[in-house]
Formats: C-alpha cells, structure tokens, sequence
C-alpha cells in the first residue's frame, strides 16, 4: 500500500522548520520510501524568541504560544502543498520539544496539531513521546524504529543534530531475536551553535572557528569524565541537562571561545569513537561541520557513509512521517528496547 505523508520536525537547535513529502510503499513485507520534495523555513526572530522564552513563561502564554506556533506550522505546510502541488494522505509532526525531563514522566512538545489541522483540511497526527513517558520510558530516541525499516543496511545509524544519537541491531540472548538499541551519545550542535553566538554567529560553518582553536586537556578530561559517560542504562539527553552540566563547566574554563570549540570537537569525537563499532550512516546538520568529520575520520576505523543531500537535511522528518505512517496502520511506532519503556507502543494522537 502505498501513503503519501508530510512530515514535520522543528529541532533543538533552532534552525527552522522541515517539511518533507515522502512515498512509502509497504511490498513483500518490506518497506521503502522516496522524498518527493523538500523544504526548510527558517525561523525569523519573533518565532525563534518565542520558542526560547516558552519554558520560561506563564501557562497562558504557553498556551498561546503552542497555539500560534501551530497556526504557523499549519501556514507553511499549506503554502507548501499549494507550492506543489501534491496530494496528501496526513500530517504527521514532531513539534517543538519544550520540557524533556522524563526521570520525572515530563516531556512536552507544542505546535497544536489542532491548529495544522484546521489550517490544512488535512488528517494531522502528532505528540509521538508523551505516552512512551507515560509507561517510564525515556520517550526518546524516536528515529531508531524508521532506521530498522528504512535503513537496513547500515550497522550503525548516526544523527549530529542538537544531540549525537545512535541506532543499531544487537542480537538477545534471552529471547533469541535482535532488538533495535538506541540512545543519545552526547550534545553537538546545541552546544557548538551556543559558543557560535558568542561570536555573533549563528552556527560555526564548516567548523571553521572551532579549527582555529586549541584542544585543553584538562577542560577535555572533565568534559568526558561527565557521570552520564558511565551510564549503560539506555540514555536520552535534553536541554536541560546540557544547561546544568555542559555550559558551566565551560564557563568555568576561561578559555578562549575558539579554544572551548576546538576541545568540544575533541569531546563529541571521542564519545562518537567510544559508541560506533562498525559501518555508519551518518546525518543531521552536523554532517556539514567539516573539521568535526575529519576528527571523527581520524579517530574511527570504520567506513563512514555520508548520503545525499536530501537525506542528511530530512532524515528526521522522513522518519517522523514514517512514525504517522505506523500510527495510522496502528502498528507499534516506539521501541522499548529503545527508550526503555515497560513495553512497546504505538503512540500519537490524531486530528481528523
């Protein structure tokens, strides 16, 4: 069968919204997909604030922030339809992640998919983590359950976005099958664009600021000797706890901005050699900072695998439209194996 789907992802880091109309196909129990079109919007500087200041308000205005950033997100994706001229089956959209703390069952996108629905006319499915929280799951990683089906025949699976997340296949022995491991290795970009803008830049393009640093030793080994590093429990990372125990600790450096690049390359590289023991595909924004792929060339043994561009740029998106793909056939869309929940999910709530 085959579903025609938008798929909508809107990051930590920021950077804009991407829309991605996707085809898949389910055939001889096997799926694929193709990404028809593709666009990133940029977030201007109202929207951008918005979104910043939203953990920090008041409940009516979180509210109201949910709902017009809904209203937006249903705006550009109608805009890109008509741009297109294509037929669509749903919506299927991340959100915007505002609260991630699920030690405590809390996480929270917003972007009423309500409010996508009404702009669109179109079946609009959303909020994909709340319920993996709800049954004591981590209620990320998500993307590991379109890479078992859409990207079979990478080992390893590896996103550079706001955070480094990997996905691989590890054989069970108690129930003789293979489960999908996933887990967040360590932030990347939410922490490189943070000391970009110390220097009036948004992101640091083709690592060029974080080349003209100097690694420190001893900023690095207390980077890398961070708590988390030790977990084998399965893992998923937030804002929040790069606010508590990545910023201060550079902070309390007092080195040079390029110099904190330059060791955090070294830090990111070192944790992404620690985790990848064989051949990787590797997408996100990330991918373009090219002094953070030669340090990770340098350090790995493995062939890395770079795609397309398209590819490296919607991957998530694709993959949440793959997520809206499973909800729709009510077919398990989260892994516990992967977030570490009581038990698989087939998680999402629809909007006619």
């Amino acid at each position: 069968m085959l579903y025609k789907v938008i798929g909508l992802m809107s990051g930590t880091s920021l950077d804009g919204l991407d829309i991605a109309y996707c085809h898949f196909l389910f055939e001889n129990n096997k799926w694929t997909f193709v990404i028809k079109e593709a666009q990133t919007i940029e977030y201007n500087k109202e929207i951008r604030e918005n979104l910043l200041r939203a953990e920090n308000t008041n409940s009516e205005d979180f509210v109201r922030i949910d709902k017009e950033f809904g209203h937006f997100l249903g705006e550009k994706t109608k805009n890109f339809i008509e741009k297109h001229s294509i037929e669509v089956d749903f919506i299927s959209s991340h959100g915007q992640t505002i609260f991630h703390q699920p030690n405590i069952l809390l996480t929270t996108q917003i972007g009423d998919i309500n409010a996508i629905a009404a702009q669109t006319g179109i079946k609009t499915i959303g909020d994909f983590r709340r319920k993996d929280v709800a049954l004591k799951g981590q209620g990320a990683p998500l993307v590991p359950i379109g890479d078992r089906f859409l990207f079979a025949e990478y080992p390893y699976c590896l996103n550079l976005g706001g955070f480094s997340n990997i996905s691989y296949e590890e054989y069970n022995k108690d129930t003789e099958n293979s489960q999908r491991i996933a887990y967040d290795i360590c932030p990347v970009n939410i922490v490189l664009n943070h000391l970009a803008n110390k220097e009036g830049l948004d992101y640091d393009k083709d690592g060029a600021l974080s080349r003209l640093g100097k690694s420190n030793n001893e900023l690095l080994n207390k980077l890398n000797g961070i708590e988390f590093y030790t977990l084998t429990q399965k893992k998923s990372l937030g804002k929040e706890w790069v606010k508590e125990n990545i910023f201060p600790v550079l902070e309390d450096s007092n080195l040079s901005t390029k110099d904190m690049m330059a060791t955090f390359v070294e830090h990111i590289t070192d944790q992404l050699a620690k985790n990848i023991k064989g051949k990787v595909l590797i997408t996100g924004g990330g991918v373009y900072n090219k002094y953070l792929i030669e340090r990770l060339k340098h350090k790995l043994n493995y062939q890395i695998h770079i795609p397309n561009e398209i590819i490296i740029n919607y991957k998530e998106a694709l993959i949440f439209a793959f997520l809206g793909v499973l909800r729709e056939r009510k077919e398990i869309n989260v892994l516990a194996s992967v977030t570490g929940a009581e038990r698989d999910s087939c998680s999402g709530h629809i909007v006619e």
